[in-house]
């Protein structure tokens, strides 16, 4: 653009306006270079006008976008800065149709379906086994009456009257003009002359579908799983798109997750704590039997190898994480109460190192 470096957008700005109307190929018709010099200023406004390409750039040259800029995407910053300059010309298709197909006219193109969402939601269990599930998709497919073209049966199409067959009409903003695709037609120069009713032209209809989906053990909320070829179908003939279904985890009323382990609080009695014991605890493949060591304190962790969510990248499995609690009695009969404050009375400061310890802390503060 001519520009030094540190250009502000108002710099870059006012320098994209003068180039775009010294440049435009409508005022100079077949000239290649002009075309050139008219898409490289349109190239470096859309970037440099934008903070994150600027910097982009800066750093990595034209090398940081990759195969080179996409002409096919919405100039919204150009429709947005110039709107006065080009007024409602920047409503219609015309960036998208220079820079995609020039200025002659436009082919047959066949133009790919819409891609498809899907929101599934699973259990925790569910996430970490893996399931096939069955969901009900409402989809646009080729219509059956007329084989996707649009036509009733035995006829066919006509000259478009509005661009007489070119695919473009021009029109004219103070003293530019500029050729966009024709809105009646849709760049094809040709009409249906006899609209299939089952489809009312569109060559679409709408029909739902039983879609069986393969969710993988170890997805998490927000995981995204891609089926090719389930999205609507295209236009003219056009392939399907994709269908994405996005991943919703329910809440579990006895495990919580993080990451690929699995935390599960297990209650125990207090004579279990005490005297130590066999336990089961609940994991999302089934219970699994532990031994809790004589003297466990409540908040006592516990560490089962393999027993969480499988890695979805094939990194094995999490853990299970089993906290401890231990329950208080209550509602004691009167034997069981007498018995304990006997306990209380003969045992000593060996029965509660813990509690003799925190004391012991507390004098030398």
């Amino acid at each position: 653009m001519g520009v030094p470096k540190n250009a502000s957008v108002e710099e870059i700005k006012k320098t994209y306006r003068k180039l775009a109307l010294k440049y435009h190929p409508d005022r100079n018709p077949g000239d290649k270079q002009a075309e050139a010099r008219f898409k490289e200023a349109t190239e470096a406004y859309e970037v440099l006008s934008d903070s994150k390409k600027r910097a982009t750039y800066d750093q990595f040259g034209h090398g940081g976008f990759g195969a080179g800029f996409d002409w096919t995407q919405d100039f919204s910053r150009v429709r947005t800065d110039f709107g006065d300059l080009f007024g409602d010309l920047f409503e219609s298709s015309f960036f998208s149709d220079f820079f995609e197909e020039g200025f002659g006219r436009r082919e047959k193109v066949y133009q790919g379906g819409s891609n498809l969402q899907y929101n599934l939601s699973i259990s925790l269990r569910e996430a970490a086994t893996g399931i096939e599930k069955y969901i009900n998709l409402s989809r646009l497919d080729k219509c059956s009456t007329c084989n996707g073209s649009g036509m009733s049966r035995g006829t066919g199409k006509r000259t478009c009257p509005q661009c007489q067959g070119t695919g473009q009409v021009s029109y004219g903003s103070g003293f530019i003009s500029f050729a966009r695709t024709c809105p009646r037609c849709k760049g094809e120069g040709e009409l249906i002359a006899s609209p299939c009713r089952n489809c009312r032209g569109s060559g679409r209809v709408r029909r739902m579908h039983k879609v069986a989906v393969k969710v993988p053990a170890g997805v998490d909320k927000g995981s995204t799983l891609r089926i090719p070829g389930r999205g609507n179908i295209g236009l003219r003939g056009g392939p399907p798109g994709d269908l994405y279904i996005l991943i919703y985890v329910e809440e579990d009323e006895f495990f919580r997750r993080e990451g690929d382990d699995i935390i599960c609080e297990v209650p125990i009695s207090f004579v279990q704590a005490t005297l130590g014991a066999e336990v089961e605890v609940p994991t999302l493949f089934g219970r699994v039997e532990i031994k809790i060591p004589a003297g466990t304190q409540s908040g006592r962790v516990f560490r089962m190898r393999g027993q969480g969510i499988p890695n979805l990248r094939g990194y094995g499995k999490g853990d299970q994480l089993v906290k401890i609690l231990v329950e208080t009695p209550t509602n004691l009969n009167r034997e069981e109460r007498r018995l304990l404050e006997q306990f209380r009375a003969i045992s000593g400061d060996h029965a509660s190192p813990e509690v003799k310890k925190f004391w012991k802390r507390f004098k030398h503060r």
